[in-house]
């Protein structure tokens, strides 16, 4: 039988405030859940009925909807029918060390309140395992000290960041990027325990993902978290937020994985902070061998009728000057905001970073990436912008942080992890970052860019130089949206056509 095409505007997100509205003016009813989503497109794969009727179905019968779902979702381990149902949830007054945590969850879509922008006040979390350790006084004296500085440094910052950019200064419509500036430098000695906001949108099955992984955390905080998420989503969807339980695979196999590890890692630290040994800020650890031939015989293959190692094979039979023009067919009608193609994903590369707080907040939105990180270590120092220094107040941020890390040291005896909380955006931290070679043009557009911030820019930067060495061809057109048009002449001999996408025409 023959169906006509026919899309439906299925549902979308409303604001919890006016579904309340709407119910309060409507008799009791038992379907505004997102429940009958799951269970009605759940029913798709075996029956004929159209998704619109499956869906009315659902809404007619609730409880059925949600035994369905619970028996697809426990029973037979279809986890994918939660991913229908969607969560806008507000988290307020959360600490910035527990945001690192939240913003690790990959399919999920985060806006968090930015110290860039907005000027910090005194709020501060104090986390109740210093309270239960009776150390508040030592960690509520430290952080009061680092906000003292914060705001004096942003005094002295604001009419020094003007005064160096006068020409932009003269322009009133520059002046709250330039204040910007200020703020995104001074907040370099304010503690991860800092409060902030942020918006965060989930589908069920990476919320129940995300509630399981918070109850096995050490922070009270996480765990609070998660307990609060699941209090709230349970309420309007507990058919489909169901393994929620702790595990001992999420708590202790990295500590079973450091004690089955030979030698002392420790140790190893003590002894290069004796000899003043940092490691780079950025280090190509690996690549993929052969990338650009790779990636061009991936392009091959999906322009012709050969196997892989065919093209493989011709790729590296052609001259260096036959690989390039192919390598240019690939860039020759991008515009800055493109994406390359998704044969750019087989080519990766690892980077082992040396990254502030500041500069890590940034580094963890690129959550495609592949990102390890060790916690925050004070034998590795601390980023200390060079603003500062010009303004005179290196020596008053050098000391903030000398008490910071006493207190540190004093608090990681009792309180373990919970430490951390005192330490300051300027305090560092290793990660290693697998990527592949689409996801860096992504970096490199965005964190390259003169708008960019200068630590982040720093680091994406020196990933791009190493790239291109390791990958010429593949990384023939890295760098930021404002050096585009001039990366675009040099290879290409002519400026791009700079299409504006519809919206900005």
């Amino acid at each position: 039988m023959f169906i006509p095409v026919k899309i439906v505007l299925a549902g979308y997100n409303v604001d919890a405030e006016v579904l309340s509205e709407l119910k309060r003016g409507s008799p009791p009813r038992a379907d505004v859940t997102p429940e009958t989503l799951s269970a009605a497109y759940a029913r798709i794969s075996r029956d004929p009925r159209p998704a619109d009727e499956l869906r009315a179905a659902a809404r007619a019968e609730v409880e059925r909807a949600r035994r369905s779902n619970r028996n697809i979702i426990f029973g037979m381990g279809h986890h994918s029918v939660a991913e229908h149902a969607v969560f806008n949830f507000d988290l307020i007054g959360v600490s910035r060390l527990a945001i690192e945590d939240l913003e690790r969850f990959r399919l999920c879509s985060f806006t968090e309140k930015s110290q860039r922008y907005i000027r910090l006040g005194e709020d501060f979390v104090v986390p109740a395992e210093v309270r239960e350790a009776g150390l508040e006084d030592v960690f509520v004296a430290t952080v009061r000290r680092q906000n003292a500085l914060y705001h004096r440094l942003y005094e002295r910052l604001r009419p020094h960041v003007f005064e160096r950019n006068a020409d932009a200064a003269g322009d009133p419509r520059n002046h709250s990027v330039l204040d910007g500036w200020a703020k995104e430098d001074a907040r370099y000695i304010v503690s991860l325990a800092t409060q902030g906001q942020l918006g965060m949108t989930i589908n069920a099955r990476n919320l129940e993902f995300l509630i399981r992984r918070f109850a096995s955390k050490p922070l009270a905080e996480l765990r609070e978290i998660g307990s609060r998420l699941h209090a709230l989503a349970g309420e309007v969807a507990p058919s489909i937020i169901l393994f929620t339980e702790g595990a001992a695979f999420d708590a202790e196999t990295l500590q079973d994985i450091g004690n089955a590890s030979p030698g002392s890692v420790t140790a190893g630290r003590s002894r290069r902070a004796e000899k003043g040994i940092l490691p780079r800020p950025v280090r190509l650890i690996d690549a993929t061998p052969d990338a650009d031939d790779r990636l061009l015989a991936a392009l091959a293959f999906a322009t012709s009728g050969d196997p892989y190692d065919a093209c493989l094979a011709r790729v590296r039979a052609m001259t260096a000057a036959a690989k390039k023009r192919v390598a240019k067919a690939a860039f020759r009608r991008m515009e800055f905001y493109d994406f390359p193609l998704r044969e750019f994903e087989f080519p990766d590369l690892t980077f082992e970073l040396l990254v502030s707080a500041s500069c890590y907040a940034q580094l963890k939105r690129h959550r495609m990436a592949t990102l390890t990180s060790q916690p925050y270590d004070p034998v590795l120092g601390v980023t200390v912008p060079s603003s500062v220094g010009e303004v005179g107040a290196a020596a008053e941020f050098l000391n903030v942080v000398a008490a910071t890390d006493e207190a540190h040291a004093r608090l990681k005896r009792a309180v373990g992890p919970a430490a951390d909380y005192v330490l300051t955006n300027a305090h560092r931290r290793r990660v290693l970052l697998k990527i592949s070679a689409r996801e860096l043009y992504h970096v490199s557009r965005l964190r390259e860019d003169a708008s960019a911030q200068w630590d982040i820019r720093a680091a994406a930067a020196g990933m791009s130089t190493l790239a291109r060495k390791a990958m010429p061809l593949t990384c023939l057109m890295l760098g930021g949206k404002d050096a585009y048009p001039g990366t675009y002449r040099k290879v290409f001999g002519r400026p791009p056509v700079m299409t504006p996408p519809p919206m900005l025409k």
